[in-house]
């Protein structure tokens, strides 16, 4: 049984974990080689506004569920895409298992807010 908490606690974790994430994504120079190498180098910037602002909208999304679906089904989509990717530039799967935890956990929070 999901104890009461788990549909907070979630997005709380998933919003701090994206905030930094993206905050790294735009201000890291090792972040800027990670993209280089993965051939995604054009779309740095852009992923990492998004990922701060689905930070956002999963914290407003407490208090209004289309920004929490939104949000939550968005970072979803962009972790199973980061595994896709960790794939096709053949890292081991060790390096894929943060983004597959979290696209299951955002995953979670899209299904529980349904």
């Amino acid at each position: 049984m999901l104890t009461p908490a788990l549909p907070l606690i979630a997005p709380l974790l998933s919003a701090i974990l994206f905030g930094g994430y993206g905050l790294n994504c735009l201000l890291s120079e090792r972040m800027v080689a990670e993209f280089e190498r993965y051939g995604l180098a054009r779309l740095r910037r852009l992923t990492g506004m998004l990922q701060v602002a689905a930070s956002v909208g999963l914290l407003a999304g407490l208090f209004h569920r289309p920004l929490l679906l939104l949000s939550s089904g968005g970072l979803a989509l962009m972790m199973f895409l980061a595994v896709v990717t960790r794939f096709r530039i053949k890292d081991p799967l060790l390096a894929a298992i943060p983004a597959l935890a979290l696209c299951l956990l955002n995953a979670f929070i899209f299904v529980r807010a349904l």
